[in-house]
């Protein structure tokens, strides 16, 4: 029994095993089938014949240089690059043929709001908004759109975002398409995606071959130029009823329709209409879009105050208005935006107050207001509900316009990543509710009237995680932190304040990071520690115009290659200029100007690539370096020692606008090649090439007194070999500085004659050739100088008869001809030979002094006679010769008189009758 039990225990488990095996068989041969079956699928579905001829059509018409469509060889169009197709129709749905490089941003909206990123590389790029990749080539053409977008951007606005746009475009432009875009993409008439934006050389007709994709949700054209007429873009755009992104900015559009007849996209998330010159204001119809999430108008030529209608976009999380010409106030209405997350009205002509409603927008992160005109009042109200900000961005460019007044214990309910606050009042003690901000990175608190100390404590807090900070344009007090570690801080402001006392010798380790430093125009004194030359990312160095004293330090090195500026002028620095230096190789600007520094300019400083070099009034001597790169901008050494001749190499310069290198001991004569200075010759050579976070100033001796020059310095001209003793003539060459502003040659031995064709230099504004040993005559040609305000040739020999004329006829003070001696006429009393001298007025009204003069008053008196005759006669002849016209003219006569006598007894009557003189 227990045999037979067994049995069929071992048959069960056998016949189990066997079932078991089988339905696995089964199952993996069932998948197996079904995995062939599905490649078999894939195989099987290719794209749409008709949707790859579309598509080769589209490479017809363009170039195609970045090679995108290298691979449009294959038959099915579904494998291309930048294709995709639906995996069962084989129709085609996305073509994504963008530029990668210049997509800065790019977003889909699928519904998920927490999936929809704002990315913010910089507190400030976002107030140049969405596609600034898109923009125009020449930034600076785009910014001078507005009358307060200025073509220079405010450094601490935008001078990241300019940079970094500008260094984006030449990649931009070689991944970019070229050519047309053909109408037949508008039969692929299954697409979702259309995606061409970033590819600035490509170009469409119209936009009439959209209107048939009306499965269409994402249509992406951001700089593609869109040749329209008036309506026809919009209504090809309101046939898509599915849409749900449009990003048409730099497009080059001029006309947005006021009217619609209806509006068939309204399912629009995201509109970007950004950086086009509209012609025409915001219309009516798009605030019916009330599914709009984003709306991009920056600059986009608008203009008015800002319409009351966007309070009806309750859906809006950003808001982007920036770059244009709106003025007034903030509506009211904006409190309405309960979802906006983002606002920006930077750049634009804002001048009233930012009203109490604004402090309704709860979950607002970012705000940007740079660069308008905001007066009045914020306070608490305005700021109280503000929970979600991080970013907050206010400048004004009236000066403390906007005043800040808040209770003085007040705390946010908001904490601050980003603070920019500029030309507002804010102060005069540094407010509590700044000092609460613990996770600041980014701070620029400029002009806005902080006086006395800041609390060391609010700069430990916040220490850690700092990277930018600007308190310029202030009058804070006390000394440096040296002991507060600011390990990520890379841009420090502190110029034109009242800080005092030493720069922290361990300079390096507190802020190993620093690219930029500014600390002038404060009372600090002491030595420039040597510890700064171990911040090796240092680009900017300023110290200018403080007290500091001993040595500049002598251990620079090649680790410092990223050093472009630095300033170290109006010091006490003495000895002598390290040859260290010389390591900079990349060294654009090197000021070191008014301070006791001695000896020669070291020779190696020709491995730097200076552009700027000023070392006027110091105690330099030598001869004048010889090796001065062609590309210099300003040369100036004046009020120094140097001696020996100006270099014929000099002659090379072709860039250079400023050469002043007056009061020194040089001799020999002026080179005659200055002509070869072709920035003072041609205008298309006025380049300017600003360096970010540093405007460089000079004082300049023109129209007779110096003038301080900072942003408007490259735009400036002069030479000035003033108080040397130079020999020889004036070389004839110079007057084809036709650019020149200022020419000062002055203070030396100069003889011969002054050039004749001097009057060729038209620009000159200042001629100062005065203590000089010129001689002869005065040309002419001196009265064309139409620009000419400042003019002295004192102290000279010349003679002759003072030219007059055109601008000469205002400098009309004596002393610029004084020492003269044989010079004559106005405005010296001195009279030349032949001059007539009466006292009665000539007929003409002046002086008749030449020979032509006798003849001008014979053709006066003949046309005197000849006007008489030709009047009398032309009457009186008419009359005597022709009846008719004889006798009307004496009933005419007769007429009038008979009129007036009868008048004259009617007046006669009624004055008897009002005086009672008339007899009964």
């Amino acid at each position: 029994m227990m045999i037979n039990y067994n049995h069929t225990v071992f048959v069960f488990l056998l016949l189990s095993l066997g079932i078991f095996k089988l339905g696995s068989c089964i199952e993996n041969q069932s998948q197996n089938n079904n995995e062939n079956q599905s490649q078999n699928n894939n195989v099987a579905v290719k794209c749409i014949k008709s949707e790859r001829e579309a598509l080769l059509k589209f490479k017809e018409g363009v170039i195609d240089f970045p090679g995108k469509l290298s691979s449009w060889v294959d038959e099915d169009c579904c494998q291309w690059n930048g294709v995709d197709c639906d995996s069962e129709s084989g129709h085609v749905t996305k073509l994504n043929l963008s530029n990668p490089a210049g997509r800065h941003r790019h977003y889909e909206y699928d519904g998920n709001d927490d999936n929809y990123p704002i990315p913010s590389d910089h507190p400030a790029l976002d107030a140049v908004k969405s596609c600034y990749y898109c923009r125009n080539a020449d930034m600076s053409e785009t910014y001078s759109r507005g009358s307060k977008v200025k073509a220079s951007v405010k450094a601490s606005f935008s001078g990241d975002v300019k940079t970094s746009v500008k260094a984006s475009f030449s990649g931009d432009v070689n991944a970019s398409l070229s050519g047309e875009i053909s109408p037949y993409l508008g039969n692929l008439s299954s697409l979702t995606h259309t995606d061409l934006e970033g590819n600035y050389n490509l170009s469409t007709k119209n936009l009439n071959w959209v209107s048939s994709l009306s499965s269409l949700e994402y249509l992406y054209l951001g700089g593609v130029k869109i040749n329209h007429t008036k309506a026809d873009w919009l209504h090809a755009i309101n046939m898509l009823p599915s849409l749900l992104e449009l990003s048409l900015c730099s497009c080059q559009l001029e006309h947005l329709p006021s009217s619609l007849d209806f509006l068939n996209f309204t399912s629009l998330h995201v509109l970007d209409l950004s950086y086009n010159s509209f012609k025409t204001s915001i219309p009516q119809w798009l605030f019916n879009l009330t599914s709009l999430t984003k709306l991009d108008l920056t600059f986009s030529n608008q203009g008015g105050k800002i319409l009351d209608s966007f309070g009806r976009l309750g859906s809006l999380k950003y808001l982007y208005l920036g770059g244009n010409h709106f003025y007034g106030s903030i509506p009211a209405s904006i409190g309405n935006l309960s979802s906006l997350k983002e606002l920006d009205l930077s750049y634009n002509e804002m001048n009233g107050t930012i009203l109490e409603s604004f402090g309704q927008l709860s979950k607002l992160v970012n705000l940007y207001l740079l660069e308008n005109s905001w007066e009045g009042v914020i306070t608490e109200v305005q700021l109280m509900n503000l929970k979600s900000l991080e970013e907050f961005m206010l400048t004004t460019n009236k000066s403390q316009s906007l005043v800040f007044n808040v209770t003085e214990n007040w705390v946010p309910p908001f904490s601050l990543k980003s603070l920019h606050l500029e030309s507002c009042l804010i102060g005069p003690k540094f407010p509590k509710w700044l000092q609460v901000q613990s996770e600041l990175t980014y701070v620029i608190l400029k002009n806005v009237e902080i006086k006395g100390t800041i609390p060391e404590e609010w700069f430990s807090m916040i220490s850690s995680n700092l990277t930018h900070l600007d308190l310029s344009n202030n009058q804070i007090k006390g000394n440096l932190p040296h002991q507060l570690v600011f390990p990520n801080v890379t841009k420090l402001f502190l110029q034109s304040n009242l800080f005092s006392g030493p720069i922290p010798s361990n300079i390096s380790d507190l802020m190993p990071s620093l690219q930029y430093l500014d600390l002038s125009e404060n009372f600090l004194y002491g030595e420039i520690p040597l510890s700064i030359l171990k911040i090796e990312h240092l680009n900017i160095l300023v110290l200018r115009r403080n007290n500091l004293s001993g040595e500049l330090p002598h251990h620079w090195s090649e680790s410092q290659m990223s050093l472009l500026v630095v300033d170290i002028s109006y010091n006490n620095i003495c000895g002598k200029i390290p040859s260290s230096m010389g390591f900079l190789g990349n060294l654009s600007i090197l000021v070191l100007s008014n301070n006791n520094l001695s000896g020669e300019i070291p020779s190696s400083l020709q491995n730097c690539s200076i552009v700027s070099m000023d070392f006027g009034g110091n105690r330099l001597s030598g001869n004048l370096p010889s090796w001065i790169h062609s590309n210099i901008f300003m040369l100036r050494l004046r009020s120094n020692l140097f001696s020996g001749i100006i270099p014929k190499k000099w002659c090379n310069l072709h860039k250079l606008h400023i050469l002043d290198l007056a009061q020194n001991n040089l001799s020999g004569s002026i080179p005659d090649c200055f002509n070869n200075f072709t920035a003072m010759v041609d205008s298309n050579t006025l380049e300017s090439n600003p360096i970010e976070n540093y405007t460089e100033e000079a004082y300049i001796m023109t129209k007779g007194s110096y003038y301080k020059y900072d942003r408007t310095l490259q735009l400036v001209t002069c030479i000035d070999l003033s108080g040397n003793s130079l020999t020889g003539g004036i070389p004839i060459q110079i007057t084809r500085l036709t650019r020149l502003g200022t020419l000062n040659l002055s203070m030396n031995h100069l003889i011969g004659s002054i050039p004749k064709n001097i009057g060729n230099m038209r620009w000159l504004e200042t001629l100062d050739l005065s203590n000089n040993r010129l001689f002869g005559p005065i040309p002419g040609s001196m009265s064309s100088l139409t620009s000419l305000v400042h003019l002295n040739l004192s102290f000279n020999n010349l003679t002759g008869r003072i030219p007059s004329g055109n601008q000469l006829q205002t400098l009309i003070d004596a002393t610029i001809y004084k020492g003269n001696p044989s010079l004559c006429g106005s405005p010296l009393p001195t009279k030349c030979p032949g001059d007539e001298t009466f006292d009665g007025p000539s007929i003409a009204g002046v002086d008749d002094k030449h020979g032509g003069d006798d003849y001008e008053r014979i053709w006066f008196y003949a046309s005197i006679g000849l006007g008489f005759v030709v009047g009398f006669w032309s009457v009186c002849g008419t009359l005597l010769l022709k009846k008719s016209w004889r006798h009307c003219y004496f009933c005419f006569y007769d007429d009038i008189k008979d009129r007036i006598a009868l008048l004259i007894a009617l007046r006669v009557v009624h004055l008897k009758r009002k005086f009672g003189l008339e007899k009964n």
